[in-house]
């Protein structure tokens, strides 16, 4: 079975000068160092929902969801060992080296290993004792979201990566800047006290091992295929906190109770599964928990024929992942919150644009992240999705401030690419904007960034298959689109999928085929002004004329513009593209759209 992967925030710290300190006074370095771990350490690591991977002896690996916590992390734990064991000398005092890198990891039982491991465990090896080395992605990252001063101390080659290592440095002095943090008082007493749980990170969820519920024990590995591709594909969502796959399968065999799983693993929601298999046929059923109250939230259940295993086990995986990550925002969408904060508008604002396609939606959606960018002016995830959605109303034509909108979003994109290079979000804004501008080669390989990161990004497809189309490779619209809908079914957005297939039948003449098609985008949001206009050509070029004057008028009135009053002026606010596209258009929707009544000039 291939190993699970994730990107992750990695933590390295270690002693500065242990072997000596234990050299020295063994018993009194070790129970001095137990206690700064105890004390603040863990605690530190706990509260800004890290995780602790592994201990050393003489230091540890945590990893966390987001840099931003895990920089923040390491600062809190620098600043507050300045203020520890004040009394001693210097050279009994203990003090950790930290280092921080964002990279891709390979998860292995009670471990994680890989570059992006690696570099962080170099990057602490060079900082100075109380000090922190972090990596530029780390930098880029935090740039504009912490108020820390890293000093860039160029290149370093360090020892087993292959390319140098751009590391920035924030120094002791510069740490002992920052405001005092909170400390835990001291125990005097030999009681121990429970400290009190770190609340569980927005979106965290476990994906615990799907039962295998049929006779034959050797089919275990399907079911555990499916729950460590799961696992892997939900920690590539934006800001998904994902339990590793080998403290979920700790869990095997356990009964389940939900509530106290959710209190072990900190996590806000649990997802589980069966598999039976009979014959060559498969029945996988999931379901989603909501684990602090134990209700179900969510199910779904896939019949499917077995003949191809592993194409069976990517399609049940990539459904699942893209109808969760639905389903989570909607739930943590649903959260009363006394004193929301920017990403909880964020949240709200993407739970509001997955409702689907409209001019309420999209002012919705756009008015709670005008409310994050005030609690947060810096937050590159708001800038992000601001574009994208004033993007999308642009394309949608679900708005009456078109070039004001481009320009705004232009803008965001801009700044959101400075501070974040790799920024998802901010690839998938973009390519859309070259949508807008008719620049759809230039489009391709933005949205393939965003897929990159996230395969099952539904919208990304659709939209990568419909630049293809207007690029000229028309034929690779409807396979694109095709996978949008077996990923997510029940879309808010699949009447753009459903009306893109259509439209591509009616291009290449298939008019009956079309018609089924349109007829379901119509059905699925009859608000949208385009499905109409095709539906009226196509029913125009079937010979209904009574029906094609209606979707033409209706098309009329519900476009908000005079794009439909003439041919002459849908051409001059519509491009089909390369010019053989521009070509079949002439001779299947036009000639269509000219039966149906719609005049010349």
């Amino acid at each position: 079975m291939a190993s699970t992967r994730r990107l992750a925030a990695i933590l390295a710290a270690d002693v500065a000068g242990y072997s000596r300190l234990m050299g020295a006074d063994e018993e009194g370095t070790h129970e001095r160092l137990q206690t700064h771990l105890r004390e603040l350490v863990n605690p530190k690591i706990a509260e800004h929902h890290g995780r602790i991977v592994k201990n050393t002896g003489d230091g540890m690996l945590a990893e966390f969801a987001s840099v931003v916590d895990a920089v923040r992390c390491a600062a809190e734990v620098q600043r507050g060992m300045a203020e520890r064991d004040l009394q001693l000398p210097d050279e009994q005092r203990i003090r950790f080296r930290i280092g921080v890198n964002l990279g891709d990891v390979i998860v292995e039982e009670q471990d994680i290993c890989g570059d992006g491991v690696n570099i962080a465990a170099r990057l602490e090896a060079l900082a100075e004792p109380g000090g922190i080395y972090i990596s530029r992605t780390v930098r880029d990252h935090i740039r504009d979201k912490l108020p820390y001063t890293a000093e860039d101390m160029g290149e370093q080659n360090v020892k087993n990566i292959a390319r140098p290592v751009r590391a920035y440095a924030m120094s002791p002095a510069a740490i002992a800047a920052l405001p005092p943090i909170a400390m835990p008082a001291r125990r005097t007493s030999t009681r121990r006290r429970a400290s009190p749980r770190a609340a569980a990170p927005r979106l965290s969820i476990v994906v615990l091992p799907f039962d295998n519920m049929g006779d034959d024990p050797e089919e275990q590995y399907f079911a555990d295929g499916i729950t460590e591709d799961l696992t892997t594909d939900l920690s590539r969502i934006a800001d998904m906190f994902v339990i590793s796959r080998n403290t979920a399968f700790s869990y095997r065999n356990k009964p389940i109770n939900t509530k106290q799983i959710g209190r072990e693993l900190n996590v806000r929601y649990v997802l589980e599964g069966s598999v039976r298999r009979s014959g060559n046929r498969a029945r996988i059923n999931a379901q989603l928990i909501n684990a602090e109250s134990d209700a179900h939230l969510w199910a779904d259940r896939f019949d499917r024929a077995t003949d191809d295993l592993f194409a069976l086990q990517d399609e049940v995986t990539s459904r699942l992942a893209a109808a969760l990550n639905a389903e989570l925002l909607r739930a943590e969408a649903a959260r009363p919150v006394e004193d929301p904060d920017a990403f909880d508008y964020i949240l709200r604002a993407r739970a509001a644009h997955n409702k689907g396609s409209t001019r309420d939606n999209f002012a919705y959606a756009i008015s709670l992240i005008e409310k994050a960018l005030v609690l947060d002016p810096n937050s590159t995830n708001a800038k992000g999705l601001l574009a994208q959605l004033l993007a999308g109303r642009v394309l949608d034509q679900m708005t009456d401030t078109v070039a004001t909108d481009i320009q705004r979003a232009e803008q965001l994109i801009k700044e959101t690419l400075a501070a974040t290079p790799q920024n998802p979000l901010a690839h998938f804004a973009k390519a859309q904007i070259l949508r807008c501008h008719n620049q759809f080669e230039a489009a391709i390989p933005e949205f393939e960034i965003a897929i990159a990161f996230d395969r099952n990004w539904v919208a990304a497809i659709a939209a990568l298959g419909l630049c293809k189309f207007f690029a000229g490779s028309i034929d690779e619209a409807i396979p694109a689109q095709e996978q949008a809908i077996r990923l997510s079914p029940r879309d808010p957005r699949i009447a753009n999928w459903y009306w893109r297939i259509g439209m591509v039948h009616l291009l290449r003449s298939r008019t009956s085929e079309a018609i089924l098609w349109i007829e379901k985008a119509r059905g699925e949001n009859p608000g949208a002004a385009g499905p109409h206009a095709w539906l009226a050509s196509a029913y125009a070029l079937g010979a209904e004329a009574e029906r094609a004057a209606a979707e033409l008028a209706e098309a009329r009135r519900l476009s908000g513009d005079r794009r439909y009053s003439s041919i002459a002026r849908f051409k001059e606010t519509t491009s089909f593209g390369v010019p053989t596209n521009n070509a079949l258009a002439e001779t299947s929707f036009f000639a269509g759209l000219r039966k149906a009544g719609m005049p010349e000039g």
